[in-house]
């Protein structure tokens, strides 16, 4: 290790710092992996065949990757960083492979007004989180029961087919995962210091990690719930 970076792990302020700044390179690195493969994958016909062609084929990728967010976030004291490396990029991969169908679905213009505001609205809330002193697990809670509301009222929307539902389950799903930006990057602080003064290397690139994935999922869900707003009359 060098002695820069044994300085930067010396104590919690700095050590809050640089890992929270790897917190966002290495979200950053994933969504960019995940765009390339999403726009890999549709523009290559045979591609598509492969990974979507089949109800099979994507189920496997669906729980493919509950499966890598599970052991990342039940394994992280155990697993190596090189795991945990290895199961973030393939993680990224593989959403890039099922948001491939993103590109069929909306008009570039609708994408790009999504992603643009995902990314405004996800770093507001982040900074947030990140300077606020306020205790935001009460909120954080409450969110966590609004997420499942989302669920249940999406698998219940999938036998209705209601347009009205389903918009306005976007538009609850946009609120629920802002608030959950927030709360996971004070969570990353949080996760900072209560290491202490355990930290080392290793344990530095995991927590920056699994800290990468909480805000990838929610930088994810907010554009892909914004798609919906966007995109309702201009597919």
């Amino acid at each position: 290790m060098t002695e820069q970076r044994t300085q930067t792990l010396s104590s919690v302020k700095n050590r809050e710092r640089s890992i929270l700044k790897n917190v966002y390179l290495w979200m950053t690195a994933g969504l960019a992996l995940t765009g390339v493969i999403s726009y890999l994958v549709a523009t290559t016909p045979s591609l598509m065949r492969m990974f979507l062609g089949s109800s099979v084929s994507f189920l496997f990728i669906i729980l493919a990757q509950f499966g890598i967010v599970f052991f990342l976030t039940a394994r992280l004291e155990k697993m190596t960083s090189t795991a945990a490396v290895a199961s973030f990029a393939a993680y990224s991969m593989l959403t890039g492979i099922t948001l491939s169908v993103v590109f069929y679905a909306y008009s570039g213009l609708v994408i790009s007004r999504a992603f643009f505001t995902t990314a405004a609205a996800f770093g507001g809330m982040s900074f947030y989180g990140m300077m606020t002193k306020r205790n935001l697990d009460g909120i954080g809670h409450y969110l966590i029961m609004g997420l499942w509301g989302i669920i249940i009222a999406s698998l219940i929307n999938m036998f209705l087919g209601s347009a009205n539902v389903y918009y306005f389950i976007s538009i609850i799903g946009v609120l629920v995962f802002l608030g959950l930006t927030a709360w996971d990057t004070q969570k990353i602080r949080r996760m900072n210091e209560a290491y202490g003064d355990r930290m080392d290397e290793e344990l530095y690139i995991k927590l920056s990690i699994i800290g990468a994935l909480m805000l990838y999922l929610d930088f994810i869900n907010i554009f892909l719930y914004l798609l919906r707003i966007f995109g309702r009359n201009n597919r």
